[in-house]
């Protein structure tokens, strides 16, 4: 069977945390029937790219803690975080340390992603 990809892109993080928290944990358990998965982050979501930012994120009811998915995603799967260029300065992520597999894109880069894979918005 060919391998699936996907980017999910994930548009909260603090402001819906079971949203971001649902999210990621379908992430990580699409990556663990080997399926390609990727995230571009964008609006709230961004700050899920703030090293330390995820453990913060505590006070969700459901789903396994945000950070522990992230950790999975990132270390076991190797899934990348794309950070939305445009949202780096309005949501105060300029000089920020950003987690591991994370770097900033374009909007554009998203475009080609979604020309090759299938997109989960969140």
């Amino acid at each position: 069977m060919e391998k699936k990809e996907f980017v999910f892109i994930l548009t909260h993080s603090y402001d819906a945390i079971e949203r971001s928290a649902g999210a990621l944990q379908l992430a990580a358990n699409m990556a663990a029937i080997d399926a390609k998965i990727d995230f571009f982050l964008m609006n709230e979501g961004v700050h899920l790219a703030r090293k330390g930012f995820a453990e913060t994120m505590n006070w969700q009811k459901s789903f396994s803690p945000v950070a522990t998915l992230m950790k999975s995603l990132i270390e076991d799967f190797d899934c990348k975080f794309y950070v939305c260029a445009s949202c780096v300065k309005p949501y105060g992520l300029e000089g920020a340390e950003l987690v591991q597999n994370s770097e900033v894109k374009s909007g554009m880069f998203l475009g080609e992603l979604l020309m090759k894979r299938q997109g989960l918005t969140f």
